[in-house]
């Protein structure tokens, strides 16, 4: 993969470190991890050692300073040495962002330094099962009593709940002066009365699991409630923008590392005169797929530079055409690498056949592929909207 143009040095060389980290632990660490159903905490811990999990953060707060920028390249380099981390879209980047805009100074003070630190985690709860990917039709209500929150709903897909140490849960709230209801955040601790978790079987293999929710007269105090209460959607695509930014991320780097096995083994493999990479129609295609991550990372760093610089509208749209374009590049660099590799594409020796599961988990979330094509064709064309 070459050097990205557009960035600096420090990046470069944060680059370089963050993949040495990942080439210590790789692809046999991972599937390790997976089959044993265990979790990655030893690299986790080490990239929080190195300070690689809270590099967005602010550094008042334990943090690296920087920006989203920062943490997709960390999250694209351990993916491309095939050991992805998926709480980093979760914890640092949705949870972690949100706090630092909008927390108050006690949160920011109770939660970021852990963050930071990855001495704690934090999962996030929007999706549900009655409302897929209309975030309009979120049924988790939130109501005031006697200067509590108390929360009532159910939540779905939500990954890590069993290693977060709190989930950052999206409910509605009604508004006083029109009676409509309103999105607002809360901080809701694993272990609070009344919030239940259910293992969800998945036929994907990754050390993260996936958990249905329950929010059964959960009662949270006042405190629990993040940023303003009347502020609603500004705060909630804080953390979704970053989420999609850092899912191209994820998928870039599976993408890569799924391009480099196949380029190996292209390289090498001979069943005529020479290697089969020499063939073209082995050949073209890998280069295809390198072309299209390329792109896509262009677009994901102008979605990483344009939020980064607060441009959250721009960031909006830059970021759901990331994720679309990384999804898609993934998908493509995985099944071509299938392909090249033939028989040995489907072994456990070579470890590719489990990730065309999970290549599709980018074009499915935290937004279907098809929303962002809505939401491109009315937002950025013009276009009346279908729904």
């Amino acid at each position: 993969m070459s050097n990205p143009v557009i960035e600096t040095e420090e990046h470069r060389a944060l680059r370089e470190a963050v993949a040495a980290l990942g080439k210590r632990y790789g692809r046999e660490y991972f599937a390790r991890v997976v089959a044993e159903g265990a979790h990655t905490d030893e690299l986790w811990a080490e990239a929080a050692k190195l300070g690689y999990l809270g590099v967005n953060l602010p550094e008042e707060y334990g943090g690296g300073g920087g920006g989203i920028v920062e943490l997709s390249l960390v999250l694209e380099e351990l993916g491309a040495a095939g050991c992805p981390l998926l709480m980093l879209v979760v914890s640092p980047a949705i949870c972690g962002t949100v706090i630092a805009r909008f927390g108050t100074d006690e949160q920011k003070q109770a939660w970021l330094p852990g963050l930071a630190d990855g001495s704690r985690k934090m999962a996030f709860g929007i999706t549900e099962p009655d409302a897929g990917s209309n975030s309009h039709r979120i049924t988790t209500t939130a109501r005031k009593d006697r200067g509590d929150w108390v929360l009532n709903g159910r939540k779905v897909f939500i990954s890590g709940v069993d290693i977060a140490d709190a989930t950052l849960i999206v409910g509605r709230t009604e508004d006083a002066r029109t009676g409509r209801l309103k999105p607002c955040l809360f901080i809701v601790p694993r272990e609070t009365p009344g919030f239940g978790r259910s293992p969800i079987a998945m036929e994907l293999a990754a050390p993260e699991k996936q958990f249905e929710l329950t929010l059964d007269e959960v009662r949270l105090p006042a405190e629990a409630l993040v940023g303003d209460e009347d502020a609603g959607l500004l705060q909630l695509f804080a953390g979704l923008n970053p989420e999609r930014i850092m899912t191209a991320a994820f998928a870039l780097g599976m993408g890569r590392y799924a391009l480099g096995r196949a380029l190996d083994y292209a390289r090498t493999r001979q069943v005529w005169k020479d290697p089969i990479g020499a063939h073209q129609a082995l050949a073209h295609p890998l280069a295809q797929a390198h072309i299209e991550l390329e792109l896509a990372r262009l677009m994901m760093q102008k979605a990483a530079h344009l939020y980064d610089a607060g441009d959250d509208m721009g960031a909006g749209e830059a970021a759901n055409m990331a994720k679309y374009a990384a999804a898609e590049a993934a998908v493509h660099a995985v099944d071509q690498a299938v392909h090249t590799l033939g028989g040995n594409g489907l072994t456990q020796e070579y470890g590719l056949a489990s990730m065309i599961t999970a290549a599709r988990v980018a074009r499915i979330a935290p937004v279907s592929r098809e929303m962002i094509l809505n939401f491109i064709s009315h937002q950025s064309l013009g276009l009346p909207k279908s729904y």
